[in-house]
């Protein structure tokens, strides 16, 4: 029996990404996949490094971006790699005590709506895990409560107290005997949180030997760290990733801790190792002198190409409208006031 180990308690996404990623690869283990909650992310890679069991961790999130201590402890880590990626829709609910609830006459099993901001009004703190605080900042300060990390969102939501309000999946308020006084206060509709399987290092090798019977298309992320400094570093890596004709979707920069002006580069690219270009890329960055290691590779999925429309910028910036220059000769905008200031030349 496979052990799969996920961020828990009961109710946290990681939990729904576990169910996820245990029906979608149980074919992989014919005597199937028990699911064990962990305290946090240290424990779950520690049990794939000395144990040889799967996890599982929250990756990025298509609001709030990585998350960034599971991006450096994967990095950092010594025999682990991930084989798969799977997503899961983020949608937070607000949940107060039974004691708070009953204070007003409202069973555990009950929808507050009319008592509901009475309710919270008598809340001061609000808690979750620090990426479900950031995804509902608008309904924390709408209702002037200070917000209080906890490990996971369902560990904010077993462990509530009296005179606070937890974020979670709906199903936390059924789990541990909440009452929900909010649907979906998150800021922005549409969260979606991908996850990734890990496994040992060796054990990924032969998984993804194992589909690529039944998959051509692979995705990978490889972390790169140039070992000398200076101008021309990066734009160097990414020449060689260019010249080989990779379709990188990602690419971010972590600091090296403790080394001032140091950073590890992290690229999405759809592209396995064991293609002759991208294989290349890596005997390339490697002979140079560079350290470079393979984080994940899973299989390619189709991701949505939209455009970025004008109404989803940022405040300020600049931006001349399409390959059409008529703005320009109708308007001296380099020498523009606003433009000035944006700018800042």
């Amino acid at each position: 029996m496979r052990v799969l180990h996920y961020l828990g308690p009961q109710g946290t996404f990681t939990h729904q990404a576990a169910i996820n990623a245990s029906a979608a690869f149980n074919r992989l283990e014919p005597d199937g996949i028990t699911l064990v909650a962990e305290p946090d992310v240290a424990t779950i890679l520690s049990a794939v490094e000395s144990n040889g069991d799967w996890g599982v961790i929250a990756w990025e999130n298509n609001i709030e971006g990585y998350v960034v201590p599971n991006l450096d402890a994967l990095i950092d880590s010594r025999n682990v790699a991930a084989f798969a990626r799977v997503g899961v829709d983020v949608s937070f609910d607000a949940f107060v005590t039974t004691d708070d609830a009953e204070d007003h006459g409202i069973g555990a099993d009950q929808t507050v709506a009319s008592d509901a901001d009475e309710l919270i009004a008598n809340c001061t703190t609000i808690t979750a895990h620090p990426h479900g605080l950031a995804q509902c900042r608008r309904f924390a300060a709408a209702h002037h409560l200070k917000a209080v990390p906890a490990a996971s969102n369902g560990a904010g939501c077993r462990d509530l107290a009296p005179g606070q309000v937890a974020l979670g999946p709906s199903i936390c308020g059924e789990l541990y005997g909440l009452t929900r006084v909010a649907k979906s206060v998150e800021d922005y509709p549409g969260a979606h949180t991908e996850f990734l399987v890990l496994a040992p290092r060796d054990e990924v090798a032969n998984l993804l030997a194992r589909m690529r019977a039944d998959t051509t298309e692979f995705e990978s992320v490889v972390a790169f760290i140039p070992l000398y400094t200076g101008p021309g570093v990066l734009a160097n890596l990414l020449d060689v990733l260019r010249d080989a004709g990779l379709n990188m979707t990602s690419f971010i920069s972590r600091p090296i801790k403790g080394r001032d002006g140091t950073y590890s580069f992290i690229a999405t690219m759809d592209a396995a190792p064991w293609q002759e270009h991208f294989r290349a890329v890596l005997t390339e960055v490697a002979e140079h002198g560079d350290w470079v290691k393979t984080l994940a590779v899973y299989p390619r999925r189709e991701r949505p190409s939209p455009p970025v429309y004008a109404w989803s910028l940022p405040n300020g910036g600049v931006r001349l409208d399409g390959n059409d220059d008529a703005a320009a000769t109708t308007v001296d905008w380099q020498n523009d006031d606003e433009t000035r200031k944006e700018l800042l030349w």
